[in-house]
């Protein structure tokens, strides 16, 4: 959380990220910038993201396609050098520690699972050898023996079975592909795991089986989340607290229940009224209008506001901050100013 702001009792934290921000130069050549006389032009992916994500607890990103989320989790991993700001693992400073003689006992702690389990695995190699890499690489183990041996207890945990190891990846269905990917990122014994739109790819009935084997694998092993997607629907059975993304900021973060009972940032709201709604309680829905901005060229004040029902003259000319509204964090200037019911 951005400093000064608790939510509940806070216990050690695993991830803390302060002032997260990471720009993209998109701009054309230098010689055709001097010839059309055209600026530089800057894509702020993620512009000054806080929070922090306690020791086996389950924190979810959410948000529209473009807000950011993804560029988080490359940023976390270190696919991405931030443009400003730090992540600290356990208290150490991530990017100070990649650099370091000692990098590999950091990497260790923290694997990635990716959106796509046809893309993400080797088709070239045997599931032996994807699930292994990492052991490889850290020298978890003394001996091949060892190695294959370690190799199909992961398979197991993630409810294949040890055989499976001397298959390619295209023997397998995207769910199945996407349990081997889960085995990998588990094989070098990490504390922390970024999810990447995880089922995303998946049937709805694998998505579920792919959760509960998640959640179970937490539970059994104290493991550490972060989750990123695009559905509340799914976040909602998977987290402990959900920050609501636009435009590279967090307009609001709250614990799943809190969010899901009582939404107060206006696209919370709209994003909540996108999903079914299967009680047939025939409330009024009001879908999200419109699209993304250009993050280009973002909208001055609050980037929401072309957008925003709720929106005044103060949201069009003042970018809201976060801050503590009875235990949520929340960025809106109609909530401040009470005109939100």
């Amino acid at each position: 959380m951005p400093e000064g702001i608790q939510m509940g009792q806070s216990r050690a934290a695993v991830l803390e990220v302060r002032d997260l921000a990471k720009h993209f130069d998109v701009s054309k050549s230098w010689l055709t910038r001097i010839i059309e006389r055209q600026p530089k032009q800057i894509l702020k992916a993620v512009d000054g993201l806080s929070f922090k994500i306690e020791k086996g607890e389950t924190f979810s990103l959410v948000g529209e396609s473009g807000c950011g989320k993804s560029t988080v989790a490359k940023l976390i991993v270190g696919l991405h050098g931030p443009s400003r700001g730090e992540i600290f693992i356990d208290g150490t400073n991530l990017h100070e520690a990649i650099k370091s003689k000692e990098s590999n006992s950091v990497r260790r702690r923290w694997q990635m699972i990716f959106q796509d389990p046809y893309a993400s695995l080797n088709p070239r190699w045997r599931v032996q050898e994807i699930v292994s890499e990492p052991i490889r690489v850290f020298k978890l183990a003394k001996s091949a023996e060892e190695i294959r041996q370690r190799v199909g207890e992961l398979l197991t945990q993630v409810g294949l079975s040890p055989a499976d190891g001397a298959k390619f990846p295209h023997e397998f269905s995207g769910g199945q592909r996407q349990r081997i990917s889960i085995a990998r990122a588990l094989s070098s014994d990490p504390e922390f795991l970024v999810c990447d739109e995880p089922t995303s790819a998946l049937d709805v009935s694998v998505q579920a089986q792919i959760l509960n084997l998640m959640k179970d694998l937490q539970r059994r092993l104290g493991l550490t989340y972060l989750f990123i997607s695009h559905n509340l629907a799914v976040v909602y059975h998977v987290s402990d607290h959900i920050g609501v993304m636009y435009l590279g900021r967090l307009c609001e973060v709250a614990t799943a229940k809190d969010l899901f009972d009582n939404p107060k940032h206006p696209y919370t709201r709209l994003l909540l009224d996108t999903i079914p709604d299967m009680d047939m309680t025939g409330k009024a829905r009001a879908p999200v209008q419109g699209e993304v901005p250009n993050p280009i060229d973002p909208p001055s004040g609050c980037a929401f506001h072309p957008r925003c029902p709720l929106a005044n003259d103060r949201c069009k000319s003042e970018a809201p901050q976060l801050r503590n509204d009875t235990n949520t964090l929340i960025a809106c200037h109609a909530v401040e100013e009470n005109r939100h019911s």
